[in-house]
């Protein structure tokens, strides 16, 4: 997927992701495919957690020369916000709202800024557009894991962008 597109194709994706997830029902949200996994609800959770992680990644790195920043533990994020017996009508609204701003925001990229290195906890450096890119990428595929089982009605057409990425160096923890 060109960058150009991107904006686009995340506010398809979460139009579509909130159109279909505002109709499951409480025990569809707390399904989870195995033990040990999340559920849909901590998914979206977790996505939320990763659309503020990479709404101050993208900021900081357009206002800077280069992007130095931490990774996160993941699983400890979504475990202390607790997501498993969040409210899903506030937690999806939320993945909703920071998502639409996050697809406004790659709208205004300035294309001298997409070049921008950035490096996330000890992975090697990519570049800003890589690493919008990837947010997508990631958001795209956990979306599909949410609505699987929910009917082919509901599931979401894939783009094609690979997660995790099919080159090793580029994988971060998003």
């Amino acid at each position: 997927m060109e960058f150009s597109q991107l904006s686009s194709h995340l506010g398809a994706l979460v139009a579509q992701a909130g159109a279909v997830l505002g109709g499951i029902s409480p025990e569809e949200w707390r399904f989870a495919s195995a033990p040990g996994k999340w559920s849909r609800l901590e998914i979206v959770g977790h996505l939320v957690d990763s659309a503020c992680n990479n709404h101050q990644r993208f900021v900081r790195a357009l206002a800077e020369p280069a992007l130095t920043w931490p990774g996160y533990d993941q699983e400890a994020h979504v475990r202390v916000q607790r997501f498993a017996s969040a409210e899903p009508e506030t937690t999806l609204a939320l993945f909703v709202a920071f998502n639409r701003h996050i697809a406004w925001l790659l709208d205004e990229f300035p294309a001298e800024k997409r070049k921008t290195p950035c490096v996330i906890g000890n992975a090697p450096a990519m570049s800003l557009e890589d690493l919008a890119l990837d947010y997508v990428a990631h958001l795209e595929h956990h979306l599909r894991q949410i609505t699987n089982g929910l009917g082919e009605a509901l599931a979401l057409r894939y783009s094609g962008m690979p997660w995790p990425p099919e080159d090793p160096g580029r994988q971060w923890p998003v």
